[in-house]
């Protein structure tokens, strides 16, 4: 991943208090640019979430990465030695309530003099449940998600999908199963604004840095999801 010097930090108020969002700005200051709300993984906004940012900040977006775990431990970053951890912290989260904070983020975006008005999401795994909950549930004008963890549990919502949505997923994901896949790919393809791409890889394959990291793999998708978001926001 790219790694830039325009970051900064933005507090979002919601109904039960405030959460910080991590901020890539993009390095072109010539006129306004959309946005993308990136989605961590279980781990928290860890360097890989701030890469990620940057990565989206390089191409021309305005990136920002909500603490989704901040009502359980505001701040937390671990890596995949903290695996257990991060575990507990992915199973005591209000998914409801993770997106709703989503839709504040949005709308905060939105009223940034630099951001065009337009906002997507990228999530990975956790957040890439979370950026399809969006795409059903919120005013997001498009989102992406990497190998999202139990999205085949919430098809019941993928008749509400109205956002352009892309879905890359991993052939060999133990954590999305061959029949949980063929029950998204089955929900989906109905609805004119969903695609799935599919990719001979593993779960966390975009992940930089780490074992499960499978470059080309990683290129593919990186490269179709900057082309889908140009086309959409």
């Amino acid at each position: 991943m790219i790694t830039i010097d325009r970051a900064s930090r933005i507090t979002v108020d919601v109904e039960d208090g405030s959460f910080e969002a991590h901020v890539s700005w993009p390095t072109d200051d010539g006129g306004s640019a959309p946005a993308v709300i990136v989605l961590q993984e279980i781990f928290g906004v860890n360097a890989f979430v701030r890469g990620a940012c940057d990565w989206l900040a390089a191409n021309g977006f305005i990136a920002a990465a909500p603490d989704l775990f901040w009502r359980q431990s505001p701040g937390v970053e671990l890596t995949e030695a903290d695996r257990d951890q991060a575990v507990g912290l992915m199973q005591g989260l209000d998914q409801d309530r993770a997106v709703t904070d989503c839709a504040a983020l949005i709308e905060r975006l939105r009223a940034f003099p630099k951001c065009s008005g337009k906002v997507g999401a990228l999530g990975y795994c956790l957040g890439g449940k979370i950026a399809y909950l969006m795409a059903a549930r919120t005013s997001i004008d498009a989102a992406i998600a990497y190998y999202g963890v139990g999205i085949q549990s919430a098809l019941g919502e993928a008749d509400a999908v109205r956002a352009p949505l892309l879905l890359h997923i991993a052939s060999q994901d133990t954590l999305c199963p061959p029949a949980a896949q063929e029950k998204i790919v089955r929900a989906l393809a109905g609805n004119a604004t969903a695609r799935t791409e599919t990719h001979r890889a593993g779960h966390a394959f975009a992940r930089t840095g780490s074992a499960a990291y499978v470059e080309t793999s990683a290129d593919r998708a990186n490269q179709h999801s900057l082309a889908f978001l140009a086309e959409h926001l």
